[in-house]
């Protein structure tokens, strides 16, 4: 178990951690100004996919908690007015949707990239890459339905259903544009982590070399 530790919190990999939490809060707080129309280009399910695919599991559900931190802040201090309206009504299920899809977007991307990297990892970084996204928003849509009265009463016009307001009207558009952003941006995340493996590995024989060589001269 100490062995597993010491190989995971490795500086490379905090470095890594640091990056790509860096860029979540980042692209959390002013990605929403990257705007097409009235729609905001979402980019912040990447770093959280690649962390996901390069750190593992964990880490991709670190940098998911954080991104759905910062949500839930928002809607705390009223800068986001939806989550705002819906922590007011239902704090305790709007504080734990939050935080639990975020998280679980960014676990799932890293658990499925390691189950299908071992056949392919392009076919893998792909599927992580398109169920963050999914994650996301299903979570969202079945967290609603709890608070469904409420959001009911407050947001959906009359002679629409409660289903068809979170499927269509609410989620819709947003994850039409963070799935399209995830999926055209697999190749990219799929180079990066190829890059990223061959300097690992590069380090890691150098680091080996150098051992096998000071154990030689010890020896000598």
């Amino acid at each position: 178990m100490e062995k597993t530790k010491k190989s995971y919190f490795t500086a490379k990999n905090i470095t890594y951690l640091a990056v790509l939490l860096a860029l979540v809060i980042v692209l959390q707080i002013w990605g929403g100004s990257i705007k097409i129309g009235a729609t905001s280009l979402s980019f912040v399910l990447v770093p959280i996919v690649l962390g996901g695919v390069l750190l593992g599991i964990a880490a991709g559900a670190i940098l998911g908690f954080v991104f759905g931190f910062i949500v839930l802040m928002y809607g705390i201090t009223g800068a986001d007015a939806f989550t705002a309206l819906l922590f007011n009504a239902h704090p305790v299920i709007t504080s734990f949707l939050c935080l639990v899809k975020g998280a679980a977007a960014g676990a799932v991307a890293g658990l499925l990239y390691k189950l299908i990297s071992r056949k392919n990892k392009y076919v893998a970084v792909f599927v992580a890459s398109a169920a963050a996204p999914v994650v996301n928003t299903g979570l969202f849509i079945i967290g609603a339905l709890f608070m469904g009265d409420f959001i009911s009463q407050t947001f959906v016009p009359d002679g629409q259903s409660l289903m068809y307001f979170l499927v269509i009207g609410c989620a819709g558009i947003n994850f039409i544009v963070e799935f399209a952003i995830n999926i055209l941006l697999s190749p990219a995340i799929f180079t990066v982590n190829n890059v990223l493996e061959k300097q690992l590995r590069h380090s890691a024989g150098e680091k080996s070399y150098k051992e096998n060589s000071s154990e030689k001269t010890d020896t000598e």
